[in-house]
């Protein structure tokens, strides 16, 4: 097996396998100096403002001359005297294909009376406001199977009781950006599939006003959805208390249920990548891809997003819309976010982040290009905007922000039943109501944090697997985990601190 790994004919760079030494052998040139591994080598010899390619597209500009065998990385190579604005071929549709042959794998899914099929069964609390945090909590932690084992003991089949708060839902127009993507992110929890019932919790006099919050979203109150007030209430014990006997009362209707075979076609998942490395988009993002175009030959849904993070390669995407129109929308969300970025005194490449860097990739261009191989080669049905309800059946884009939880927290409130989260890295990362699994890019991570990984892809970097195979085995774990198997990340007890509203707009 050779040291590095070359992704097409036509790169720059190699990657490094492992860490390489001076005067390594490349394909015919030495190395100079010590290649961390995940990084970059040089394959030629590079004059100041040439084009550097890896997977065969531009991921920045050499910064200064770069000798064959030198290691290229942020001291050599940025985006360019125009921030990486250089044309694209957005191609609308060039790339799309015939839908693949239907194929109809099952798992053990909950069906619900509407229609729809969870992957868990939950009880939820949703705070309004942050003012509300500290009583839904408390409701929360009555139900908890580690401090209170008793509350559950004759409910089984409810997986518990968690609350979703936040730190927002005051202090902001009410008639803004900011709170329409707050009240549809908490609608598209208040009606998820894995929630047998759910109580929204207020203070009384926040911006975020339950009564106008149902009427905005076209909910109402009714037996698995109830909603109340701090002050309405008469205070924070009584609050509690209430919530407490509400959950009481839902408790029995919420355990009648059993799981049994249902179509693939009713999973949608959310794909995340955080804590990415330089092999991210050579294993697990492709593996993952994968395993999307898998599902969504069964019928299943997948939702990529983190626009910050498909940024220099949304090219890619365009060429796979299945109508121009759809791949228009997602150039205007990336526009929104170049005028956003820079309201705000920053950039687009503002993102990769320094644990990033470390683990070898350089530009934001570099990382999105790993990034959009989540989305496997699927035709691109939608594009959405945050928290948005996911409607279409298979491949979709959600525009949401890099920020892991921020962008899951948008997945599910769409419909996500279930993320598949890839990191280099090694993030620590669950979410609630929908399982989260963790896969490794590399072999090491998975050596330091395996009770965080569910699956390790950097068998594709050791050459033990190949992308396909690991992309059926990634989808064999999706159906399982679907069926009720624990995540590692559920084992933890992750799941309510990650849920976190994208914040938009100034706070008053």
């Amino acid at each position: 097996m050779t040291p590095f790994i070359r992704l097409h004919k036509d790169d720059d760079v190699v990657i490094a396998r492992s860490q390489l030494i001076g005067g390594t052998p490349i394909e015919g040139i030495s190395t100079k100096g010590l290649i961390p591994p995940g990084h970059k080598v040089a394959t030629r010899a590079l004059n100041t403002g040439d084009a550097i390619r890896r997977y065969n597209q531009i991921i920045g500009f050499a910064s200064k001359a770069i000798a064959a065998g030198e290691h290229i990385h942020t001291h050599n190579l940025d985006m360019g005297p125009n921030k990486g604005d250089f044309a694209r071929d957005y191609a609308f549709g060039a790339d799309v294909k015939p839908e693949p042959a239907r194929r109809e794998a099952t798992f053990m899914g909950i069906k619900r009376a509407d229609g729809r099929v969870a992957t868990r069964n939950y009880i939820g609390i949703l705070s309004s406001v942050n003012c509300s945090a500290t009583a839904s909590r408390a409701i929360a932690d009555h139900f908890s199977r580690q401090t209170n084992p008793s509350a559950l003991e004759h409910f089984p089949n409810v997986d518990g009781v968690v609350a979703l708060t936040h730190g927002t839902g005051c202090g902001m127009d009410t008639e803004g950006t900011g709170m329409q993507i707050l009240q549809r992110t908490l609608a598209g929890y208040a009606t998820h599939a894995n929630f047998a019932g759910v109580l929204v919790v207020g203070l009384g006099c926040e911006s975020n006003q339950i009564n106008a919050w149902l009427a905005n979203s076209s909910l109402r109150e009714g037996d698995s959805l109830r909603v109340f007030s701090i002050q309405d209430t008469g205070g924070t014990a009584k609050t509690v208390a209430k919530g407490i006997a509400l959950i009481n009362a839902m408790l029995p209707q919420a355990n009648a249920v059993r799981r049994e075979p249902c179509s693939a076609s009713h999973i949608t998942i959310g794909l995340q990548c955080g804590g990415s490395d330089g092999y991210s988009g050579i294993s697990a993002n492709p593996a993952l891809g994968a395993a999307v175009d898998l599902l969504v030959a069964h019928g299943g849904s997948a939702i990529l997003s983190e626009t910050p993070e498909i940024y220099g390669a949304e090219h890619l995407l365009t060429r796979r819309a299945v109508r121009r129109e759809v791949g228009e929308k997602l150039i205007e969300r990336i526009k929104w976010w170049e005028h956003y970025t820079a309201i705000n005194a920053g950039e687009m490449n503002n993102n990769p982040s320094p644990g990033n860097k470390a683990g070898g990739l350089t530009t934001i261009l570099e990382k999105s290009l790993g990034a959009v191989a989540k989305g496997g080669t699927s035709n691109l049905q939608a594009v959405y905007e945050y928290a948005e309800p996911v409607t279409a059946h298979g491949f979709v884009y959600m525009d949401t922000p890099g920020y892991d939880p921020v962008s899951a927290t948008g997945q599910v409130a769409g419909g996500a039943n279930l993320i598949c989260f890839t990191t280099g890295r090694g993030s620590a990362y669950g979410c609630a109501p929908s399982p989260s699994l963790k896969l490794s890019t590399n072999s090491a991570l998975w050596r330091k944090q395996e009770d965080d990984m569910d699956i390790n892809c950097g068998e594709i970097i050791d050459g033990s697997s190949t992308v396909l195979e690991m992309g059926q085995r990634i989808f064999e774990l999706v159906l399982a985990t679907a069926s009720g198997t624990k995540s590692k990340s559920e084992a933890h007890g992750y799941g309510q601190n990650e849920f976190v509203p994208w914040q938009v707009g100034a706070v008053m």
